[in-house]
């Protein structure tokens, strides 16, 4: 059993998209999302710098773009199970057929603004704890005022809070853990920092129509299964103010009874997570069009 998953914001480094842009008819569809939401993902997906694509507004378009179009090149697949860390919820929610490719763009792009416009109300930010048990890190991190942002699995947790917070846990790290890294994102995402996004989302959302999902779409509020294309959008919006729970993700994958697991463009972090988390299931991240052959191999295998 085959599991398409999308990564969430971070996962962007510059260029990044260029080799894909190669593909035939890629740059079209690049163009008419870019226009259908006003950002020109080109060249953010080629030209700009880290600064420039670290900014909310155009990672997390500049992502589902990514995913939606690496996973394009696949073909025709139909995986048993589809899920997103984050911002790749909405990038699984297109694979699921919930939305097509333009209206997830343009949620997206929504969202991105909102998340920004939120993130400057207070300067804060994320870290990613490795190591630990991660009932003693979430002690300490509610000690410390900050929020267990994403519970990764595999070792791996994300606080999120205020610079100052994420400052005293540089100097006063939990029992066990052997380092914290600070993540190239804007804000405490995934937090009560999000509120007022969620307000924005929810207005963008009502005017949407999603369909039911077409394969297992598993959540990352809880790990959960989800059926009907409008809870799907529900979980979506709260998404934005609640933790992800991506362990709680792999545990469903392990019940659905993986078998292989490919991660779309910008891939490399969610495999490196399952093959902690899950021994045994084939992994393969997409990172440029040289992967591809492999993936249709799994494909081929799994799906």
């Amino acid at each position: 059993m085959l599991v398409l998953v999308a990564p969430g914001q971070g996962a962007q480094t510059p260029g990044f998209l260029t080799p894909w842009l190669e593909l035939p008819g890629a740059a079209d569809r690049l163009g008419a999302w870019s226009d259908a939401i006003g950002l020109d993902l080109a060249h953010y997906g080629t030209q700009a710098d880290a600064d420039a694509i670290r900014d909310t507004a155009v990672a997390q378009p500049l992502l589902v773009a990514a995913g939606l179009l690496s996973a394009a090149a696949l073909g025709d697949i139909v995986p048993g199970a589809v899920a997103g860390h984050s911002v790749g919820e909405i990038t699984a929610a297109a694979y699921a057929g919930v939305l097509d490719d333009t209206a997830a763009l343009t949620l997206v792009r929504k969202r991105g603004l909102a998340m920004a416009e939120a993130a400057a109300i207070t300067e804060t930010g994320m870290s990613a704890l490795l190591g630990g048990d991660p009932e003693v890190s979430v002690a300490h991190l509610e000690k410390l005022g900050l929020t267990p942002a994403n519970m990764n699995g595999a070792g791996q947790i994300v606080a999120a809070g205020t610079m100052e917070q994420l400052a005293a846990l540089n100097e006063d790290k939990p029992e066990g853990v052997r380092k914290v890294v600070p993540l190239k994102v804007a804000g405490a995402f995934h937090t009560h920092h999000m509120g007022p996004a969620v307000e924005k989302l929810a207005e963008a959302a009502k005017e949407l129509v999603p369909a039911d999902p077409t394969v297992a779409y598993v959540s990352n509020k809880d790990g959960r299964t989800v059926t009907t294309g409008t809870e799907v959008l529900e979980r979506l919006v709260g998404q934005v103010a609640n933790p992800v729970r991506w362990d709680l993700c792999m545990e469903t994958f392990k019940k659905l009874g993986v078998t292989a697991l490919i991660e779309a463009c910008p891939g490399g972090t969610l495999t490196g997570l399952a093959k902690r988390a899950l021994p045994g299931v084939k992994t393969l991240a997409l990172k440029t069009p040289d992967d591809l052959d492999a993936a249709r191999e799994l494909v081929a295998e799994h799906a």
